[in-house]
């Protein structure tokens, strides 16, 4: 007896699934609860394990899309099936068989005669005429039917000048391989395309620039790493310093928190902040839930758990849906000035960048500051000028002088 093995249904607003991988073969006998393929929707990736113990058969292929309650795979009790003799899949062509492939052959051959005789053929009266000339048929084009040579194409051709030789091109140096590669676009990278090409053509996105001296917080980092991570158990990283700096400013002016819903304005007495980051199988963007009542040790933990989950695809929906307002850091890997992407349906993002020394003037001084450039992007439909730029100006003053960032003011 088989047991016919289902996509599950993996959330609401999912019809449908990628069957990404197989981590059994076809005919390996699996155990009950055994996890035996990795399935991928736009928003992540789930297992699909065994409902009972037997032997695996597989109906669905690497890289096939599959609707909620399709056929995956069969489980047969007992051991494992032997396939059929190999003789079997090969037997002799029947007499009817043979007889076909034979007319069809006859045919083939027919009608390849037919096309060569026609095309390139001088007639009899021209292929004298070249002849007596001495001029090779193949080098006349014939402008008769199907290309064949008239008499009236040798007797032009009489006074056609040979050709002169053309020397073979020199040949091109070829300097390594010439490879090309082609994979399937996954479901989770064609939706990542979709919703950033959509934010582009639907929203009024725009973005503000300011530079933040670094010094204060990597001093406070540089003091009390040691005694924070023995206290907590993280390390003390920007992103916890980024994140209160982010919700602070969201009291101050929370139309970057907002959203659009039809004709309506959504504010949040929250802040739900959602952290980019970069996954084995693409970008992902999970959830700090509550980000504005977390310490910074914390927001630590928030962001060390979600980003391990990431890197081992276990994220699951409910900790990527949702969030108002959202914080990519390039600077990891060494952009310098960036113009991020709205994450929809939010109305602002906000870009962190490398770290880099530069010669800044400070009370009519030039001195060597580590500097960052960050970037706000938001709908301007919600978000004006004096809005956006005074909440990047927030940010910049709750980082540069940390302490605010404790006392909340």
């Amino acid at each position: 007896m088989s047991l016919e093995i289902k996509v599950p249904p993996v959330g609401e607003s999912i019809t449908e699934v990628t069957l990404a991988s197989w981590l059994k073969k076809d005919g390996d006998a699996v155990q009950m609860d055994e996890v035996i393929a990795e399935l991928e929707s736009d928003k992540a990736t789930f297992e699909l394990t065994a409902e009972k113990a037997g032997t695996l058969k597989i109906i669905a292929k690497e890289g096939d899309v599959l609707p909620i309650g399709a056929i995956v795979c069969t489980i047969e009790e007992g051991g494992a099936a032997v396939s059929a003799p190999a003789t079997a899949q090969t037997a002799a062509p029947t007499k009817e068989e043979a007889k076909e492939e034979e007319k069809l052959a006859l045919t083939t051959a027919t009608t390849s005669k037919q096309s060569t005789y026609a095309s390139g053929t001088p007639s009899p009266a021209a292929a004298k005429i070249l002849a007596e000339k001495g001029i090779d048929p193949a080098s006349v084009n014939g402008n008769g039917v199907a290309g064949r040579i008239t008499k009236e194409d040798a007797l032009n051709a009489q006074s056609a000048p040979a050709a002169a030789p053309v020397a073979a091109p020199a040949p091109v140096a070829q300097t390594g391989e010439r490879t090309e590669k082609r994979e399937k676009m996954s479901s989770l990278r064609k939706t990542v395309a979709k919703r950033l090409v959509t934010v582009k053509n639907e929203t009024a996105m725009l973005t503000t620039f300011n530079e933040v001296d670094m010094a204060p917080i990597m001093e406070l980092r540089a003091k009390y790493k040691d005694k924070f991570k023995e206290k907590y158990g993280v390390g003390l990283g920007f992103m916890s310093f980024f994140t209160k700096a982010v919700t602070e400013a969201l009291k101050d002016w929370p139309a970057v928190g907002a959203r659009i819903e039809g004709e309506e304005v959504v504010y949040s007495n929250y802040a739900d902040i959602s952290i980019a980051v970069s996954a084995p199988k693409g970008l992902v963007v999970p959830i700090i839930r509550n980000a504005d009542s977390l310490s910074l040790a914390g927001i630590e933990k928030a962001v060390a758990a979600l980003a391990a989950k990431a890197r081992d695809n276990k994220l699951s929906l409910e900790e990527m849906t949702g969030g108002t307002f959202t914080i990519t850091n390039g600077g990891v890997f060494g952009s310098m000035l960036s113009t991020p992407i709205i994450n929809s349906p939010q109305s602002a993002i906000l870009g962190m960048h490398n770290i880099i020394e530069r010669p800044v003037a400070v009370n009519g001084q030039v001195v060597i500051r580590p500097m960052m450039y960050v970037a706000l992007s938001y709908d301007h439909r919600i978000i004006d000028g004096r809005e956006s730029v005074s909440f990047l100006v927030r940010v910049k003053q709750l980082l540069e002088d940390p302490s605010r960032l404790l006392l909340g003011v």
